[in-house]
């Protein structure tokens, strides 16, 4: 044991010691919102030099994808390493260099149900930040229901034909790449005969169409497939069996969206509004609600910790990944509202991002399954209640 903690010092001192000589320091501020975050994709603009400085450094690194694989664009590093990173880009207070849903949430699925071919194909573009993806799951009859999705794919012999119409597909039209969910069996049981697919955007017949909200601006997008050619080889697992990915994906997805309530940055960042604001720090109830939401956050962060801890050891979260969701979404929905109610009247304009951000959080509990959702399933799946 002695020995091995000999060895995660010394890695902590080398990567402590890269990350102080090589992250520039524009690139040190801890933003990780919309504006200052690195999507990646063959259509992204690299908001400053060092962005695109910091990111190309990242990769010959493989610190895009720290616990990837070294073939497939990521560094190897082993579960106790990645927490050494996690921390020491915490205390640099240094942003990710690259986020994006094939990091969240395809290249799990493939590491776990591609072919060696697949992922040789697919994932280092994505440790690269070359291709963006999107995710073609909600339809406009199903969303929470989402095994009822009726977008057609059908076998053309040297091909799959699809036809049909995803929505709330977030970044549709920016993204490279989608991942979907297609039906290829329409006479199994709603949820057999789904597969999971891999759809080039730029194919004849994908179209896509912004969805506005009430900021005037949104990421959401109808997603249209008007007889959409698709290669053979572009099916991740086994056709019909395309829910097995789905259900992993989802994990992936839920424990993502969970991380926001859990986050250290975003409990600095409260501390910052509370301080900054005329009532803050001052107003004892305000005080009182913002280390209660910290606490609670921490409680998240560490729970969230023994999860990938267990996954490592081949347990994954499966059902439980519900509990997280459920704790994340809404504790991010409470820190939100404590920004809100420390800046009064301020927050209440668009401009500076805080009313829009307020606004997102209430996503968090629609997204990647309800809150409603996420509750039955705990009820019934994890703690074994009567339905």
């Amino acid at each position: 044991m002695a020995e091995e903690t000999e060895a995660l010092a010394a890695f902590r001192a080398e990567l402590r010691l890269w990350l102080e000589e090589n992250c520039p320091e524009t690139m040190r501020d801890g933003h990780n919102d919309e504006g200052s975050i690195c999507w990646g994709g063959k259509q992204w603009k690299f908001t400053s030099e060092d962005q695109r400085t910091w990111l190309k450094r990242c990769v010959t690194k493989g610190y895009t994808v720290p616990t990837w694989p070294v073939e497939y664009g990521g560094a190897g590093l082993s579960r106790e390493q990645e927490k050494v990173f996690h921390q020491e880009m915490a205390r640099l207070n240094a942003r990710y260099p690259l986020q994006s849903f094939g990091i969240w949430m395809l290249g799990p699925a493939l590491l776990q149900f591609g072919t060696h071919e697949q992922k040789l194909h697919y994932l280092p573009p994505i440790a690269r930040g070359e291709i963006r993806w999107c995710q073609g799951y909600s339809e406009p009859g199903a969303g929470s229901d989402l095994a009822s999705l009726q977008t057609k794919c059908e076998d053309q012999g040297d091909h799959w034909l699809v036809n049909g119409q995803k929505i709330w597909t977030s970044y549709a039209d920016k993204a490279d790449w989608i991942f979907a969910l297609v039906r290829t069996d329409r006479d199994a049981p709603k949820h057999k005969g789904i597969s999971f697919v891999l759809i080039d955007m730029a194919s004849d017949g994908v179209t896509t169409r912004p969805i506005k909200l009430i900021s005037g601006v949104s990421p959401f997008c109808e997603t249209f497939f008007d007889n959409v050619k698709v290669p053979k080889e572009q099916v991740v697992g086994e056709v019909n069996r395309g829910w097995d990915v789905a259900k992993y994906l989802l994990t992936h997805e839920r424990e993502m969206i969970s991380a926001g309530g859990g986050s250290m940055g975003s409990g600095r960042a409260l501390g910052a509004v509370l301080s900054d604001s005329e009532t803050g720090l001052s107003d004892p109830i305000l005080r009182a609600d913002a280390m209660r939401a910290e606490v609670d956050g921490l409680a998240v962060a560490l729970t969230l910790e023994r999860y990938k801890d267990q996954a490592e050891a081949g347990q994954g979260a499966g059902d439980a990944s519900a509990m997280l969701k459920y704790m994340g979404t809404e504790l991010n929905k409470r820190k939100l509202e404590l920004v809100v109610a420390a800046a009064g009247a301020d927050a209440l304009t668009w401009e500076d991002g805080r009313a829009a951000s307020w606004l997102r959080t209430k996503a968090n509990s629609i997204e990647g399954g309800t809150s409603e959702v996420m509750l039955s399933i705990i009820s019934k799946r994890v703690l074994g209640l009567p339905g």
